[in-house]
């Protein structure tokens, strides 16, 4: 069920949604490629990485429309994707009096049921935007840890090119571990910092949602064995990990490597 909270922040410099522009986007999937590489960081930066604990984590999804009328009340669009829906591949779920979510099986690899993903369907968010917000990109160069790593050194001024967009996460929950990636910004902060990238497990500066500090996809939240679909109550323990890092599992089926659009 949709969470009518999730109206009441704004994100940063999205456009209004234009109703036909998301019925047409409601109706696109196709099949999407194979696992492709990605800007990776050594495996000996792993330790620069801590666990952050008991972090709320709510779930969103591509073709999510909770608010209309808000700038950011959908997720056609995300911060990093300007036609995230399109370039994903269509609703992340079932349409049906708009985009639904759906329950994820670990027998179909917790994909999509109606169509096939074009890009990685394990994704998520964190509150730390580093192309529209503006305290986040001044910033960026100097607190993102792989900021100066090969792959990533001398973009801090380059519009075109997120530090974060497509970055990988451990994300674990009771005793089940999975992995996804960075494609969008939130919830309800966009240059949390601390939380993001401190090392002394802060909680997040955001106070809707029950505190969440992260979105997670459905496909996460069926692999993490969430107990609602669309709620407020499930905490995760999560850590950024270098791609060399990232195990075998359904969330190498499709990875994404699509920059700023």
């Amino acid at each position: 069920m949709v969470n009518p909270a999730k109206s009441t922040v704004k994100r940063w410099n999205r456009p209004a949604v234009c109703t036909a522009f998301c019925v047409a986007l409601l109706t696109a999937a196709c099949t999407g490629p194979g696992p492709a590489p990605s800007p990776t960081q050594s495996a000996t930066t792993a330790g620069r990485y801590p666990w952050h604990t008991g972090i709320v984590s709510t779930t969103f999804w591509v073709g999510e429309i909770f608010d209309p009328k808000a700038a950011d009340g959908s997720q056609v669009m995300s911060t990093y994707d300007s036609q995230w829906m399109q370039s994903y591949g269509g609703c992340d779920g079932v349409v049906k009096n708009g985009c639904q979510t759906e329950a994820r099986a670990q027998a179909k690899g917790y994909a999509p049921t109606s169509m096939t993903p074009k890009e990685n369907p394990f994704y998520l968010d964190l509150p730390f935007d580093d192309i529209n917000d503006p305290i986040a990109f001044a910033e960026r160069a100097s607190v993102i840890p792989w900021a100066n790593d090969p792959g990533f050194a001398g973009n801090a001024q380059n519009r075109s090119f997120s530090y974060m967009k497509n970055q990988w996460v451990r994300i674990r929950m009771g005793n089940r571990e999975c992995y996804g990636q960075i494609e969008d910004a939130g919830p309800g902060q966009y240059h949390d910092k601390d939380y993001v990238f401190g090392s002394n497990d802060a909680r997040p500066a955001n106070k809707n949602f029950n505190g969440a500090g992260m979105d997670v996809s459905p496909a996460l939240n069926g692999c993490l064995g969430f107990s609602e679909l669309d709620g407020e109550s499930d905490k995760v323990d999560w850590q950024f990990v270098p791609r060399d890092q990232v195990p075998a599992g359904p969330w190498l089926n499709i990875v994404t490597v699509s920059q700023v659009k």
